[in-house]
């Protein structure tokens, strides 16, 4: 198993941290967020490699944190792709960059993917084990408890067997408060359809709406993450997270 940590975006909100530094490697309590995401996803047994996509700009920056990973924590195998992108205007977007990564690296293994600004407080080998359970498509949920925080994600729908029956984009009235987040998985036997997805002209950013398209021609289910999660999109969720994590240590 493999995975696919997205990091090729600019990050333009958090300028001016973010000009010279990924935000996946903008510390928080201390250490890259990007340290938080791996931590957690190195405790399923199964992944045996890392793939990092980036945009020309850091590409450098990632391989260096990986090379520090590598040696002083999990001695996972670690790729860092560079997608060719200089600025916003001609970045692939993450469903791109995830195409992007399958083809160029000719990967032939179930795949996770997960964005590298969102941080888990808790290990997830559960979500390995319920995926390789299911074998199919599978989405991370959380609870964001209110319906304004709610809005700005993708708000989920299930059946009783836990599949997708209903998924929108940022609505304007969500229906519940339980949204996909940016961790998702994808056995290999769906990776034509990615292709699909992409020959299709369909938006090759915002990774939700992948689920979106898929979750109406293949099963796709939800895993519910435990613990604390932060999507850090400002300046506000950073040092919010900071806190919290510095209490948590």
């Amino acid at each position: 198993m493999k995975v696919l940590i997205l990091g090729a975006g600019y990050a333009t909100r958090l300028y001016p941290m973010t000009l010279t530094q990924p935000k996946s490697l903008l510390p928080v309590a201390g250490k890259p967020m990007i340290d938080y995401v791996l931590d957690n996803l190195a405790a399923i047994p199964a992944v045996d490699h890392v793939y990092v996509v980036t945009n020309t700009k850091f590409a450098g920056h990632f391989q260096k944190w990986a090379d520090a990973y590598r040696a002083n924590k999990a001695k996972l195998d670690f790729t860092i792709v560079d997608d060719g992108s200089t600025d916003e205007s001609n970045k692939l977007g993450a469903i791109g960059d995830l195409h992007f990564v399958l083809k160029r690296e000719k990967i032939d293994d179930d795949l996770i993917v997960v964005a590298g600004d969102n941080l888990f407080s808790q290990p997830l080998p559960e979500f390995g084990l319920f995926c390789l359970e299911k074998n199919a498509p599978v989405l991370g949920v959380y609870d964001v408890r209110t319906l304004d925080q709610a809005k700005k994600y993708g708000v989920v729908a299930t059946d009783a067997a836990g599949k997708i029956t209903s998924f929108i984009e940022k609505p304007a009235n969500p229906a519940s408060t339980r949204v996909g987040i940016a961790l998702y998985y994808y056995p290999k036997a769906v990776h034509p359809l990615i292709d699909q997805y992409i020959a299709e002209g369909n938006n090759p950013d915002q990774p939700g709406r992948l689920i979106q398209w898929l979750h109406t021609r293949t099963p796709v289910f939800t895993w519910t993450v435990p613990g604390l999660w932060y999507d850090i999109g400002s300046k506000e969720t950073l040092e919010e997270a900071s806190r919290i994590f510095s209490s948590k240590r």
